[in-house]
């Protein structure tokens, strides 16, 4: 089976944690707003750590499987999924980023330039809450208008040069699509926009349940998660590199 990677996943989900509105809005603006979309500062100054369950389909080579997202603040992340027989498992420690083969069952690290992406990934509440600390920027980017409605766009801007897109519901906040140059399946860079939908509120925090990932105007996964649990408790160990 080829190889398939997370990262952009995981990007893809920590990117919702980002909404906006409104003309002519500042940086500081659009990050009070979108915090508050998400549930206030309150809220998720209290998340601990996420576990999210449910389905994977990779629709680009025809199969499906199931998935556990494990996510710890501030930096912490790892995702299992069970594929044709075979468990695949990519982790980020908060120093060290690590994957399972799952043809070859070998534990590895990752290389450099994928390590530095998916610990930028793993970025927690910590940045929403405070991006400075970790030189990110949102800069708005106008509006656009998709089948009828009004998206806010807005850069977010990474310290590492990463740019990602995100198209915001004018009306709710909530994120509706992030457009950003992210690796395929054969370590690519591609034009990659994912698009999430059916908001519920867990614990006081809105999260999405469900995500459609196109690159290069083809479908290539849909992910449905069936249970989001916050604060349960999460060892450090769970990010650990297995030896």
């Amino acid at each position: 089976m080829k190889k398939i990677t997370i990262i952009s996943i995981l990007g893809l989900f920590l990117a919702t944690i980002v909404t906006s509105s409104g003309l002519a809005q500042t940086s500081e603006e659009i990050v009070a707003k979108m915090i508050k979309a998400q549930g206030g500062k309150a809220v998720l100054e209290k998340i601990e750590d996420m576990t999210l369950t449910g389905m994977l389909e990779i629709v680009s080579i025809g199969v499906s499987g199931s998935m556990t997202m494990y996510r710890k603040e501030p930096n912490k992340a790892r995702m299992d999924m069970e594929l044709m027989g075979m468990v695949m498992t990519q982790a980020y420690d908060g120093e060290n980023a690590w994957g399972v083969d799952p043809s070859t069952g070998s534990i590895q690290d990752m290389p450099e330039d994928q390590a530095k992406e998916f610990k930028r990934m793993a970025m927690g509440n910590e940045a929403i809450l405070h991006p400075e600390k970790f030189g990110i920027t949102f800069t708005p980017k106008g509006k656009e208008t998709i089948e009828g409605k009004d998206y806010i766009l807005v850069e977010q801007a990474y310290d590492d040069g990463h740019k990602e897109t995100l198209y915001l519901d004018s009306e709710t906040y909530l994120l509706y699509k992030t457009k950003s140059m992210s690796a395929n399946m054969a370590g690519m860079q591609v034009d990659t926009e994912s698009f999430v939908s059916d908001y519920k509120e867990v614990n006081g925090l809105m999260v999405w349940h469900s995500m459609r990932i196109v690159q290069e105007g083809e479908e290539a996964m849909v992910m449905t998660f069936t249970e989001v649990s916050i604060n349960t408790g999460l060892e450090d160990s769970l990010f650990k590199k297995e030896e």
